[in-house]
């Protein structure tokens, strides 16, 4: 069995640790690149949304490589993500790819239905070996997120260009390569030693801006064109509404880990804007808004991918909202015809306004 999974940021480094951690063979697509989105673009429905399009294009360049089995997480609710698997599959089926997909979904009501698929992948390892997998799996999800934590605030800083994302790299690949988790303690130690070189003027006064919106837009670099690396280039410390070991906790261990953000801060402060669940991410996205303005944030851009129906609800309310708290909120939809430069002038204005609202603010 040669398991494989589409990519979502730095996920791979978390689901390929907890495959390897039970001696599963791993074949890891290629990263993400325009061949995978162009492959994803002309085999998906037109109208489907990118994280379809780009987890199609995985899927066909991993089996390229030989692997045969295919993890894919499911979901529920109105969000159509719940039911990309089953579409992915007919068309990896119709274009001749030949997968044993297994689908895992948040264990909300079908505990055993999960179980049973966990062991059409983990086949005869006791659930001592499983548990210990995860939970390894789940501290380098941890670790990924706190050096990705440091770049935030180190690049808008740095003194020289493109040595935080030179060394965010060099970090990543320290926990990447961890095999166990006494590896992984000294991994991540060697990651914020390497974070921390980086050379920084700590006196730069910086904007802050919060990234809100799609999960899988906010996580993956390819998709949502860099933003973090763009906007701290332009002065601006950033920070995510969601982090995957968040993820992890709020839906795959019921928040059983105390301590740890949780979404669920967002979901309460969405009220009295908006009081019901919308499916996806839309009501932490209202809810966000509120929370990064009462840190001091001097403004929000939310990311969704084109036809993302729960974004579309949230940024309709959006601007009631940014009105509401005086914090300016910018959105950004992407898609296979979105362009780096474009994003950059929208961003380069936004910082701009920001920039001005703080100074008049100041005088």
């Amino acid at each position: 069995m040669k398991v494989t999974f589409p990519h979502m940021g730095y996920l791979y480094v978390c689901v390929k640790g907890l495959l390897e951690y039970l001696d599963i063979e791993v074949i890891l697509p290629p990263p993400t690149s325009k061949r995978t989105l162009t492959l994803g673009t002309k085999y998906g429905p037109e109208f489907a949304c990118m994280p379809l399009k780009l987890n199609l294009g995985n899927m066909i360049e991993a089996s390229e490589l030989g692997a045969d089995t295919l993890i894919m997480i499911g979901g529920c609710g109105p969000c159509r993500f719940g039911y990309y698997a089953q579409v992915e599959y007919a068309i990896l089926k119709d274009l001749g790819y030949h997968y044993n997909m297994v689908v895992l979904e948040p264990p909300d009501k079908h505990i055993s239905e999960l179980t049973t698929r966990i062991r059409k992948i983990t086949g005869n390892k006791s659930w001592v070996q499983v548990i210990k997998a995860i939970r390894f799996a789940y501290q380098k999800s941890r670790a990924v997120d706190e050096v990705e934590l440091m770049s935030f605030k180190i690049r808008p800083r740095e003194l020289v260009l493109g040595e935080t994302d030179r060394a965010l790299a060099k970090a990543i690949k320290e926990i990447d390569n961890a095999a166990s988790p006494q590896q992984l303690q000294l991994a991540l130690l060697r990651s914020k030693d390497i974070m921390n070189s980086v050379a920084i003027d700590p006196n730069r006064p910086v904007i802050k801006i919060a990234l809100i919106g799609e999960i899988y837009t906010l996580l993956d670099p390819f998709s949502n064109l860099n933003i973090e690396r763009h906007l701290g280039r332009l002065g601006v410390e950033v920070d995510r509404s969601i982090y995957l070991s968040e993820w992890i906790n709020d839906h795959l261990f019921m928040g059983l880990l105390k301590g740890i953000r949780s979404t669920k801060e967002y979901c309460q402060s969405a009220a009295p804007f908006l009081n019901h669940f919308v499916g996806g991410h839309g009501l932490e996205t209202i809810g966000s808004v509120s929370v990064y303005a009462k840190r001091g944030y001097h403004g929000a851009i939310q990311l969704f991918p084109f036809t993302c129906m729960p974004e579309i609800v949230a940024q309709s309310i959006l601007p009631k909202v940014g009105d509401a708290l005086a914090m300016p909120v910018m959105t950004l939809i992407v898609d296979e015809h979105s362009g780096e430069a474009g994003m950059i002038t929208r961003l380069e204005a936004f910082v701009d306004l920001l920039t001005r609202k703080r100074e008049f603010k100041a005088n």
